[in-house]
């Protein structure tokens, strides 16, 4: 029988080392190694494999397997999750701490326990806690079945005894394993419970929820492998002041990723928001110099969302910077752009881009609303009424076409916006009803056309 041996793991990317170094070798990160102890005498290579074994065929031999997708009860959790749960399938939902991860997840076994066998199992939390939620959520007559255990080996029996449809693990880092000696939540004790799970939902279990802790970065607590096991990744994202909840998902293999869901939180949990947009976009009274409304998609849904820039005169010797919601370095070519093709220069102004209602747009199809947001709060000007813009900019000053700017048009013609700024690869041939399209090719063209309009 081999000694238990010291081994040092990466939280990052779950690469192990013999000794504790200042930076992972494997992914460069610093100060992430954790110490944990691996126990002797056990193939762990093969107790970690999550795919049974089989013999080898070809890939065409191999009959495609159409999912009987189980609805969660809420639509806008469906959305992202890909139209349901799939039997089998391991979700991970990681967000911040009062978020609302418990919330939905009770509200969605409620909904689910009408027509399955569901388990929650509490780790965080007493039964009489989760009972008391339930009544403030008016939802203690539901039957769903709850389990306060924190012990892995338990609550394998209690799964393998009561075979539920779905389970809810609340949380992954409160789990732990009689075959390790390591605490709760260290990086081997949640490796070995996640790929435990994993393995029972493989092997023709229920669907797995695995609630997870994130870091002050926004990341997902544990070892970096944690994500990689799954099935589908979800972020739960909300600012505390705000009473909206938005659900992202970063990975899923049995749907499209960057999907999002739009939930209200209330005294009585989360309400589906069915038309996301109005969140986003302008509540003013009169038109409002440096605010733009452009149309992003996440996933498959195109959102109209109100992008506002303030410049002011710079008083110190290097004008700042910020941005919320876009990306800062994304701001600065911009910038360059508009003074090297459009003849603007804002060298001596501090300058500010805010995407409303705490969203956040990562794709370059906002660009042109953000130059003209930024024209328009540099001229003190507002935009025309019912204008929409959007387009990706390239550094030699043309404006590029975007995808599915069809589908971008057709949004903003829905929401009643009348002018639609965009690039001339994306004009379509039909332009729906009650719109306007403006087609440019450079960002001097787009200019051009404001003043025209003005």
């Amino acid at each position: 029988m081999a000694r238990a041996r010291t081994v040092f793991a990466c939280r990052d990317c779950g690469g192990e080392t013999p000794r504790w170094q200042g930076q992972c070798p494997h992914c460069q990160a610093w100060n992430t190694l954790t110490e944990f102890r691996v126990e002797g005498g056990r193939n762990r290579a093969a107790e970690n494999s999550l795919a049974p074994s089989a013999t080898v065929q070809r890939l065409a031999d191999v009959k495609a397997e159409s999912w009987q997708r189980i609805p969660s009860g809420l639509g806008e959790f469906d959305r992202v999750l890909g139209g349901g749960f799939v039997p089998g399938a391991v979700v991970l939902l990681g967000g911040d701490p009062g978020i609302g991860k418990s919330t939905l997840l009770l509200q969605s076994l409620a909904a689910l326990s009408q027509r399955q066998r569901v388990l929650y199992v509490t780790g965080e939390e007493s039964a009489e806690q989760v009972a008391d939620r339930a009544r403030r959520l008016q939802l203690s007559d539901a039957g769903v079945e709850l389990l306060a255990e924190t012990r892995l080996q338990t609550i394998q029996a209690a799964l393998l005894s009561h075979a539920p449809q779905l389970v809810v693990i609340d949380s992954i880092q409160t789990l732990y394993s009689d075959e390790l000696e390591a605490a709760p939540g260290s990086v081997s004790q949640v490796r070995e419970c996640a790929a435990q799970l994993t393995r029972l939902a493989k092997a023709g279990g229920p669907v797995m929820v695995l609630v997870g802790h994130v870091t002050k970065e926004g990341t997902l607590a544990g070892p970096r492998v944690l994500e990689h096991i799954v099935d589908t990744v979800l972020y739960f994202e909300g600012d505390g002041s705000s009473s909206f909840r938005l659900i992202r998902a970063i990975k899923n293999r049995f749907g499209a990723v960057n999907e999002l869901g739009v939930f209200g939180m209330t005294e009585f949990g989360l309400r589906e928001v069915s038309n996301p947009s109005a969140l986003f976009l302008s509540r003013h009274t009169q038109p409002v110099a440096g605010s733009c409304t452009t149309v992003t998609l996440e996933g498959t849904r195109p959102l109209a969302v109100e992008i506002q820039a303030l410049l002011d005169e710079s008083r110190l010797g290097i004008p700042r910077r910020l941005t919320v919601g876009l990306e800062q370095n994304r701001l600065a070519l911009l910038l360059a752009v508009l003074h090297r093709h459009g003849g603007v220069s804002c060298a001596d102004q501090d300058v500010f881009i805010n995407a409303v209602a705490g969203v956040r747009i990562a794709e370059p199809a906002a660009d042109l609303a953000i130059l003209m947001a930024l024209v328009s709060s540099l001229r003190n000007r507002p935009l025309p009424v019912g204008w929409v813009v959007f387009g990706e900019v390239g550094l030699a000053g043309e404006v590029r076409p975007v995808q599915r700017g069809v589908e971008r048009l057709r949004e903003a013609a829905k929401l009643g916006f009348k002018v639609a700024l965009m690039p001339r690869a994306n004009a379509p041939r039909q332009v729906p009803e009650g719109i306007r399209v403006m087609a440019v090719e450079r960002v001097e063209e787009a200019l051009q056309a404001w003043r025209e309009e003005i």
